[in-house]
């Protein structure tokens, strides 16, 4: 008997096991992969109202130096905005109005289901620089760190994946490190989501939401393609670039 009689004799034996047990005939043809081998796909975060903001915060906004802001400005239930100018918001401004809080009540839910995710995590802690991640549902007990070399997020040639990283305490890149996207990965679907306040040191370059429970500090020359969202607390500038990423 050839080979295409074999694979046609157990396909058929399999669809046979399949009816007499009762059981959804799906069966996996001999050479093919079993789906079930498959890392399930992670499903993006509902930013809502929060995705118009560059920057959004609960309590203030603050910039030193020349400061630029591509996209909009919101703040609720706080009202001061300091440092603008010099800094430059290439959108618009909301301090205290409805839109601000409606967009925080946004960012709340979304903080609470990126943190509610339990499905597949792959348990991380601490140092993630010099590591190559693929996309997936990352989950810390403690802190992360981007320090002592460049994160690297490969999309796999998926310009839809999305990285989800719970960080159960602080966030952190150290001086001069970066996050760097390739095959595919979008800053638009990544989403940090902190526990307490995250820091970006000088001149770091990251991508991504960054959603922080408390409040997010960035230190002089840092640049963000994506989001700086404090729930609670500051956003805190230097001379900074934050850019929201394309769709």
């Amino acid at each position: 008997m050839d080979r295409a009689r074999l694979k046609t004799g157990a396909l058929a034996a399999a669809l046979l096991v399949a009816a007499c047990s009762g059981g959804t005939a799906n069966p996996v043809a001999p050479g093919f992969a079993s789906q079930s081998a498959m890392v399930p796909a992670v499903a993006s975060v509902p930013l809502q109202h929060a995705t118009k903001y560059a920057v959004l915060a609960g309590s203030t906004i603050t910039s030193t130096g020349p400061t630029n802001i591509d996209g909009n400005v919101g703040l609720f239930p706080g009202t001061a905005v300091t440092g603008f100018p010099p800094g430059k918001i290439l959108g618009h401004l909301h301090a205290g109005d409805p839109l601000a809080q409606q967009a925080e009540l946004d960012l709340k839910a979304a903080y609470n289901d990126a943190m509610s995710r339990t499905r597949d995590p792959i348990a991380v802690a601490g140092n993630l620089g010099g590591r190559t991640l693929a996309p997936g549902l990352y989950k810390s007990t403690s802190s992360l760190a981007v320090s002592s070399g460049d994160l690297t997020l490969d999309g796999g040639g998926n310009a839809n994946a999305v990285y989800i990283f719970q960080a159960a305490s602080t966030f952190t890149m150290t001086t001069g490190r970066r996050i760097i996207l390739t095959n595919g990965a979008r800053a638009r679907n990544i989403y940090w989501a902190v526990g307490t306040s995250a820091t970006l040191g000088t001149n770091c370059s990251f991508h991504g939401n960054l959603i922080a429970h408390q409040s997010i500090s960035m230190a002089t020359g840092s640049s963000m393609s994506g989001r700086a969202l404090a729930l609670i607390g500051a956003v805190t500038m230097q001379s900074n670039t934050i850019v929201t990423p394309g769709n």
